[in-house]
């Protein structure tokens, strides 16, 4: 279960994507996460999914 407030969800997704996923897809797949909700939480908070770095900026 990933964490509902957005700010230790930015977090632990960059963590989990700087140490255990390739990609965004590869993390939404594995721990079975909405990826679009998952985007619009992070979004709202003004944290957006960059591919390049593999981690929201």
């Amino acid at each position: 279960m990933l964490p509902t407030d957005p700010m230790i969800l930015l977090s632990y997704v960059n963590t989990k994507l700087r140490d255990d996923y390739p990609t965004l897809d590869a993390l939404c797949d594995d721990l079975n996460a909405d990826k679009q909700q998952l985007e619009e939480t992070l979004k709202a908070v003004d944290y957006t999914y960059s591919a390049e770095l593999n981690r929201f900026v």
